[in-house]
C-alpha cells in the first residue's frame, strides 16, 4: 500500500509560513535543493491545497526561464509531469498535470491507495495535512527544520486533540544548518 507523506520546510518554532505570510527563510541552498529533488523522485502523486498549488504553479513553465540553473531545471522536469490533485472550493480549473479533487480528502487517499501505482502519496500544505492528520491518514512526517524562529504563522503540525506516537526513521544535517527529520507514525 502506498504511504501518505507530509513534507515541508518548517521553522524551529514550528511554522511553515511566518505571521506576515513570508517563507523566504525556506529558500534552499544547493545541498538542500538536491535533497528535495531526490525526495520528489519518490512521489507518485502530490495532493495540495489551493495556496500551495498557486505557489508551485511557477514550476509548470519554469523550464522556459533562461535564468534557471541545472538543478532547478531538473526539479522542473520532475515536477511538471507529476500527477497533482488540488483541493479547492474557489478554483474552477487547474493547469498542467493537475486535476481538481472531486471528493473529500479521505476518499481521494483511499482511491489513490487502491490504484496500482508506485511512489508515495505526498501531501503539501498545512491545512490539507491537518485534515489528513485528524483522520489518521498520514504515515510519515518529514520536516526540513530551518534555524529560524518566526514567532507565529501557519503551523507545520496540525492542532488536534489526539496523541500521535512517532518513530524516528532518519535524520540528516545539511551544511546550511538545516536539519531533516523523518518520522513514521507508530501503529
Amino acid at each position: 500500500m502506498r504511504s501518505v507523506t507530509y513534507s515541508m520546510g518548517v521553522s524551529l518554532d514550528g511554522y511553515i509560513v511566518g505571521p506576515d505570510g513570508d517563507f523566504d527563510w525556506t529558500a534552499p541552498d544547493e545541498d538542500v535543493f538536491r535533497f528535495w529533488i531526490d525526495e520528489i523522485r519518490e512521489v507518485g502523486v502530490h495532493l495540495m491545497g489551493r495556496r500551495l498549488y498557486e505557489t508551485m504553479l511557477y514550476w509548470e513553465t519554469a523550464d522556459q526561464d533562461p535564468s534557471l540553473d541545472d538543478s532547478m531545471l531538473e526539479w522542473a522536469a520532475l515536477w511538471k509531469p507529476l500527477p497533482k490533485v488540488v483541493f479547492s472550493t474557489t478554483l474552477s480549473s487547474v493547469q498542467g498535470n493537475a486535476r481538481l479533487a472531486v471528493g473529500g480528502l479521505a476518499e481521494e487517499i483511499e482511491r489513490l491507495r487502491a490504484e496500482p501505482g508506485e511512489g508515495d502519496i505526498a501531501i503539501g500544505g498545512a491545512t490539507l495535512a491537518a485534515e489528513a492528520a485528524a483522520a489518521g491518514l498520514i504515515d510519515e512526517y518529514r520536516a526540513m527544520v530551518h534555524p529560524v524562529l518566526v514567532g507565529g504563522g501557519i503551523p507545520f503540525f496540525p492542532r488536534h486533540e489526539r496523541r500521535v506516537d512517532l518513530e524516528l526513521v532518519e535524520t540528516r544535517t545539511f551544511s546550511a544548518r538545516v536539519v531533516y527529520l523523518r518520522h513514521r507514525v507508530a501503529r
